[in-house]
């Protein structure tokens, strides 16, 4: 084994990339790397799983600290990892080229390009192209696939998937015979080699079958690459089943493919399918089965909207085209023909166009035949009927079909009109009309509050900034820099956020021009000012106001601006006045963890929107016990009905920031387990000495007897203790409460600190296989 510094030479180049993985664990914790050696095999999990919170946090974090280390394998692994995090389940398209592209070029550095997950680079780059546009690409990814696939054999680990994306380029080049006899080919060369598919390969010899129109084929194929392992094998499950109903809607076995086919709740989290999910859908719609409902037409929108954000321009496209023939089988003639539009605007974005134009003119011209579903009443009175219909069962495509006559000429009918299309998704078409009545009138000055509402919330929607601020300077000046703080807001401007709605606020904007710059103020740590801004006004706030202003005077230590809100909401506080800190019981306190994940802490309750976390936690968290945390008192989780439940129940909150450190230290500690007896005398000294303890290992934790290699039960855990405890009282405890048990517990770290027994406490961990 070599050194950390020139990892990519001590392992030969045709090694498995998991075999590597381990064996770069190993020796990036025998470096003393031990957090960086277990985040870095939870990476691949992170992607497939869909933990992208922590995927976007932890990957670009050991990408760097490999860097420093001088690293470039592990560089391009974690790069790698996030990349795929993006480009995979979640489809990103144009937005990930320039990383895909940069982690191509990474890979051709003479210090990366002899590790065996470098090929992996060029499937990216596939995928990312083929998630921008698929067709428009297909000639780039062939030849870019086509010239790393000929330096590879099979047995390479690269090869399968290279394939894989060389037969999709095949099939979006419009060649599926080609992409059929190719994947076969692929298939039988990795069984002379000894390797077996992937399901991916097999699913995507599938795909081209049905697009060659061997649809039975395609079935058949599937079913063979049901036993094959998969590279993303969390996905595989409703991949599989959307490709299958596909396949067999297309074959008119509509009650199998009804069968096979995940529900949206199932797949409403993985982009990569929405495509072949909608497509699948529009073949079933006709069915019994399945049923066409506005809020499918609703879900569709958002779809398009996130492809048009991650630029997938080609699922754009197609989604707009699905969406609008979905539709019209809900006679939704108002919806197919701006989704028409919608696919037309698409068009400049890709480079292959071919057989587009003709489909949105063949939407629009059946939109043009369909009929509009009949209205409830006479024109003068659909505002009425409007507002009497069942808010439950009421069908708000169909409302904005029967209110567009009356929208943009009557105004009750224009704010219910354009407010019911932002909610279906197409808030510009309501800003236009709002726009028309409203500003190119020139009646925007004296329009009423509510209507400059309506208007400033689908410009937001829509993305028109230049058009609102347009808006908001005809505007009294009151009303023009709420407008202009609302937007601010939206966007995440903080500083601009808080400097119109000062202004706002100064011109009697009302209310909400308060809670604009409170949460302004809030963001850039001016807590202070936040709770000030809306204690002026108490008796005009609601209870959630009341709550968000003693969160930020807790932050800026204004109690008695927190007693005032309390006394508001009628929660009782025992003192009158200084910091609160009673005892209000036990709560659960979600913080967040080091790796994007959260962390639930057992914490005591002090004051409305403080505890004291009451467990003592890993060293290298920002958080440990005796650290007094704010907390945002909104429940996230319901009380249990049950009264036996909730008896049990610890209500979990949502931490907000840590108002005072208790600035202790958290030692380690590991080793077979003692006696009961052992234990709570242990257990009792710590609570003694008021020493927070919990142990982390659970029941399936065990050691090895350092004679029998028996496996004896273990525990380990870490012990908190305040700032006035030195390392040495922490180590002689220990020493004196465990001295008398039949195994040896080991500190080894605390050992490290002191230089204390060092190589006992080495010697205990080898022997015990700690």
């Amino acid at each position: 084994m070599g050194t950390l510094v020139d990892l990519a030479d001590w392992l030969p180049m045709d090694v498995d990339i998991w075999a590597w993985v381990g064996d770069t664990q190993q020796q990036l914790s025998e470096a003393g790397n031990v957090g960086l050696a277990m985040a870095l095999g939870d990476l691949p999990a992170q992607a497939y799983e869909g933990r992208y919170p922590q995927l976007d946090v932890m990957a670009p974090a050991i990408a760097q600290q490999a860097e420093a280390l001088e690293l470039p394998w592990l560089e391009f692994y974690a790069r790698y990892w996030h990349l795929i995090g993006r480009i995979g389940d979640r489809a990103q398209g144009a937005v990930a080229l320039d990383d895909a592209q940069q982690l191509r070029e990474f890979a051709q550095r003479e210090d990366v390009r002899e590790c065996p997950a470098a090929p992996a680079a060029v499937e990216a780059m596939a995928i990312a192209w083929a998630n921008a546009d698929g067709p428009g690409h297909a000639a780039e990814r062939l030849e870019l696939l086509g010239a790393h696939i000929e330096a590879l054999t099979p047995e390479k680990p690269a090869f399968t998937g290279l394939v894989t994306q060389y037969v999709a380029a095949l099939i979006d080049a419009g060649r599926p015979s080609e992409a059929v006899t190719y994947a076969e080919s692929a298939v039988e060369r990795l069984r002379v080699a000894g390797r077996e598919s992937s399901w991916e390969l097999g699913a995507e010899g599938a795909r081209a079958l049905l697009a060659a129109g061997r649809a039975e084929d395609a079935l058949q194929a599937l079913q063979a690459a049901a036993g094959f392992d998969a590279d993303d094998p969390v996905a595989k499950e409703h991949r599989d089943g959307v490709r299958r109903a596909l396949v067999l809607a297309t074959l008119g076995r509509i009650a199998e493919a009804v069968d096979a086919l995940p529900d949206l709740d199932v797949v409403g989290e993985h982009p990569r399918v929405f495509v072949e999910w909608s497509q699948t859908v529009s073949k079933l719609a006709g069915s019994a089965q399945i049923t066409n409902t506005w809020q499918l037409g609703r879900v569709l929108r958002q779809w398009i909207d996130y492809f048009g954000m991650m630029g997938g321009y080609r699922a754009r496209v197609e989604l707009a085209l699905v969406a609008g023939e979905l539709a019209i089988g809900r006679q939704g003639v108002w919806q197919a023909g701006l989704l028409a539009d919608l696919a037309e605007s698409g068009l400049p974005e890709l480079r292959d166009t071919e057989g587009l134009a003709e489909r949105i003119a063949a939407l629009r011209a059946t939109a043009d035949a369909t009929d509009e579903p009949e209205p409830p009443g006479p024109l003068e009175e659909r505002v009425g009927l409007f507002d009497a219909a069942d808010g439950f069962n009421a069908d708000p495509e169909r409302w904005v079909g029967w209110l567009a006559p009356l929208s943009g000429r009557d105004i009750e009918a224009t704010r219910r009109h354009t407010t019911t299309a932002g909610f279906l998704g197409y808030p510009a078409t309501g800003a236009d009309i709002y726009w028309k009545m409203l500003v190119d009138s020139g009646d925007i000055a004296t329009a009423e509050a509510d209507d400059v509402a309506y208007l400033t919330t689908l410009l937001i929607e829509a993305r028109q900034d230049e058009r609102l601020e347009q808006m908001a300077a005809m505007l009294p000046h009151d009303a023009q820099y709420l407008a202009l703080a609302r937007l601010h807001s939206a966007r995440e401007r903080w500083p601009e956020t808080l400097e119109a709605a000062e202004h706002a606020v100064a011109a009697g904007a009302g209310l909400e021009a308060r809670r604009l710059l409170s949460g302004a103020a809030q963001q850039l740590d001016q807590n202070a000012r936040a709770a000030g801004v809306l204690h002026d006004v108490l008796d005009e706030l609601v209870e959630e106001d009341v709550w968000r202003m003693i969160v930020m005077a807790t932050a800026a230590e204004d109690w008695e601006i927190v007693r005032k809100g309390a006394a508001k909401i009628g929660m009782p506080i025992k003192s009158t006045e200084g910091p609160i800190e009673e005892e209000m019981g036990l709560i659960r306190v979600i913080l967040p963890a080091p790796d994007g994940g959260q962390r639930q802490v057992l914490s005591i309750r002090t004051g409305p929107a403080t505890a004291r976390l009451a467990l003592p936690q890993p060293r290298g968290m920002e958080y440990n016990a005796g650290d007094l945390v704010i907390f945002d008192p909104q429940l996230l989780e319901p009380v249990p009905e049950d009264p036996e439940e909730q008896q049990n129940f610890v209500p979990p909150f949502a931490a907000v920031s840590i108002l005072r450190p208790g600035g202790y230290t958290s030692y380690f500690f590991d080793g077979a387990a003692p006696s009961e007896e052992d234990w709570a005398e242990f257990t009792e000294v710590m609570a003694e000495r008021g020493w927070p303890m919990w142990v982390y290992s659970d029941e399936n934790y065990t050691v090895s007897h350092p004679s029998s290699g028996e496996r004896l039960p273990g525990v380990f855990g870490w012990v908190a203790v305040p700032p006035d405890v030195s390392p040495n009282e922490v180590d002689a405890l220990l020493d004196d409460a465990t001295e008398r048990w039949v195994h040896p517990l080991a500190w080894l770290d605390l050992a490290r600190e002191l230089d204390v027994e060092v190589e006992r406490h080495e010697r205990i961990v080898k022997e015990y296989g700690l």
